[in-house]
């Protein structure tokens, strides 16, 4: 194949440019007509030079592929798909139109498995960290039940909501992190250029300081002698929490203790299981059998708990049990929930109740997030006045002790 640079206008008249791979220049043509474009001018693209080559400080600027640009690929394909473009043109069409140098790297690389005679879900499956385990079997069922379009339609809601959540939270979390970081950084100042300023003036009382102005100098001297050992211990234990979360043991116990907490923990569990339920509905629905979609979902879930709970279930099924009592055995699910499944079980329509319960744990995680700042809040107001008021004892109360007793002097 060759590099061909080409000038054309699109449907609304105005001017365009760039650079495709074909083997002639009518294989150019054909790729933009099929987006749309009419040729005005097509050449072969000068070499370039090794000097004219990608610098290294561009590639470490460059912006990487984010899910936002895996949604909008997956609009794209329905689109296409469904207008009857074939796979190729649609990835020529895209590779075009693309502005984000790495989304052009990985639509070449995959317009270039299909040209070798991969199937679309292996061409994909190359970029598994950008795309996923659930989206790579979702396009192999896909092709294998000639249903593409619409599992790219499925998979462009999915991930949708899953942004939703994640902007909801995202929300909701914002203000009570400001806090808390404004609060630590008051802390700091407070140790390192005020208090140390009122260690100087009570050294000259010549008297016994109370309790909690003894607390405050000792921590502050603490922290002013010591701050270089205190930033080495922080550096190494959120290095040795993240290398512990890393580990299969640790990241599942710690995803079995976070849906426990308080206030947030809820909303991580509704919003997992609102996660499974929209997925494996998804999965069943498109024809994947139920030990397959279980296997694949329980990797999608981003919680190692409930995937190892997912992942019973399949057990369970697999040794002939009901959907329904494999789902109570995992002890996660609400007894509503738990009916609903039987009942969709016993109906035939467990896709359809599978939507139901997914939109239901998804109204209620919505609930939760739009709370949280409520819930948060008082906690915040709460650590505020304690620390405002042992500064606050701990600094003025020497001064009215010294002011009362220079009263009582004066007065005898």
């Amino acid at each position: 194949m060759a590099l061909y640079e080409w000038r054309g206008r699109n449907k609304r008249g105005e001017a365009v440019q760039g650079q495709l791979e074909a083997m002639t220049e009518g294989g150019v043509a054909d790729q933009l007509s099929a987006i749309g474009v009419a040729p005005v001018h097509i050449a072969l693209a000068p070499v370039a030079e090794e000097g004219q080559a990608e610098g290294w400080l561009d590639r470490l600027t460059r912006k990487p592929v984010v899910p936002e640009d895996i949604m909008v690929f997956s609009r794209q394909m329905y689109t296409l798909n469904k207008a009857g473009v074939p796979i190729l043109r649609a990835f020529a069409g895209l590779q075009a139109s693309a502005t984000k140098p790495a989304m052009v790297e990985m639509l070449k690389d995959m317009r270039a498995s299909l040209d070798q005679g991969r199937e679309l879900s292996a061409a994909i499956a190359r970029h598994a960290d950008l795309f996923g385990a659930f989206y790579i079997a979702m396009i192999r069922v896909g092709e294998m039940t000639g249903r593409l379009t619409e599992v790219f339609l499925r998979l462009n809601e999915h991930m949708e909501f899953e942004r939703d959540v994640r902007e909801r939270i995202k929300q909701a979390v914002r203000y009570p992190i400001f806090v808390l970081v404004a609060m630590a950084i008051a802390v700091v100042i407070l140790n390192i250029f005020v208090i140390p300023v009122f260690a100087k003036v009570f050294a000259g009382f010549n008297t016994q300081l109370p309790l909690i102005t003894r607390g405050l100098l000792a921590f502050s001297g603490w922290m002013l002698a010591w701050w270089p050992l205190l930033l080495a211990l922080v550096f190494v234990a959120v290095v040795l929490v993240r290398g512990y979360l890393r580990t299969p043991e640790g990241r599942y116990r710690w995803d079995a203790r976070k849906i426990k907490l308080p206030i947030v923990g809820d909303i991580i569990l509704k919003a997992t299981l609102a996660r499974f339920a929209r997925s494996f509905a998804l999965s069943s629905q498109s024809g994947v059998p139920l030990v397959q979609a279980l296997t694949v979902v329980a990797q999608t879930v981003d919680n190692a708990y409930i995937g190892g709970c997912i992942e019973e279930m399949r057990d369970g099924i697999e040794r002939g049990e009901s959907i329904s009592r494999c789902a109570a055995a995992t002890g996660v699910f609400t007894p509503v929930v738990l009916q609903m499944i039987a009942v969709g079980e016993e109906t035939g329509e467990l896709d359809a109740l599978l939507f139901e319960i997914a939109g239901m744990y998804e109204r209620e995680t919505d609930y939760s997030i739009k709370g949280l700042s409520a819930a948060i809040e008082p906690i915040l107001l709460a650590v505020i006045a304690v620390l405002v008021l042992l500064l606050a004892l701990g600094v003025f109360l020497p001064l009215w002790n010294m002011g009362q007793a220079a009263l009582g002097k004066g007065g005898g």
